[in-house]
């Protein structure tokens, strides 16, 4: 199920230590895909979250996408499935999810853009762009690099790491086709406040 390439996506990464309220306020704000992410948990408890997080995605019609499980993604119903670099392969993820699963992959060279692809990916996640509690060891995207990733697909690609809608027109001004922002949306103080101020300035 191969994304068109369209600009303006506004992509949020979750988990459910803070409950389900925050998401479910920030899916009512207006994102476009919810993505997922749980760490240091059974997979037991991480399949009963993302059944949970699945209703509220079906409520507000939002597709779900699940990081770096491929089971947990079939066995709850998600939409789609974002892989790492330490994941299965997207080529394995696509025999065994099928064409009409969504599949995503990290990408941080444009070598790495252009097989993704090449193996089946419908979009791709490119940073950090800043400094991010999330991921507090990932190294920064530079510009040029991010301009050659985006020129070796056809894709969507969606720039990531501590963007907040103050800093992210740096990877809107070299040709992001979206934003992934977790701490930005989530620990903003103002999750509807941010995503509306993340939606004006995408659709700038």
């Amino acid at each position: 199920m191969r994304l068109k390439r369209k600009k303006g996506i506004l992509y949020l990464i979750a988990d459910c230590e803070g409950g389900l309220a925050p998401i479910e306020e920030a899916l009512r704000a207006g994102v476009d895909y919810l993505q997922l992410r749980e760490k240091n948990i059974s997979s037991a408890e991480y399949l009963r979250r993302a059944r949970a997080v699945k209703g509220l995605c079906e409520a507000y019609r939002t597709p779900l996408i699940i990081n770096d499980r491929a089971d947990i993604a079939l066995l709850c119903g998600a939409d789609g499935v974002h892989l790492g670099a330490s994941d299965i392969p997207v080529d394995e993820a696509r025999r065994l999810l099928g064409e009409g699963f969504i599949i995503g992959a990290t990408a941080k060279t444009a070598a790495q853009a252009a097989q993704a692809q090449k193996k089946g990916a419908d979009y791709l996640g490119s940073g950090a762009f800043f400094k991010t509690s999330t991921k507090s060891d990932a190294a920064l995207m530079e510009p040029e690099t991010y301009r050659e990733i985006l020129s070796s697909v056809t894709i969507p690609d969606l720039a990531i790491g501590g963007l907040t809608p103050e800093n992210c027109g740096l990877p809107l001004s070299l040709g992001a086709d979206g934003l992934a922002v977790s701490g930005g949306i989530l620990r903003s103080g103002d999750i509807g406040g941010a995503v509306r101020a993340f939606r004006r300035l995408l659709e700038a």
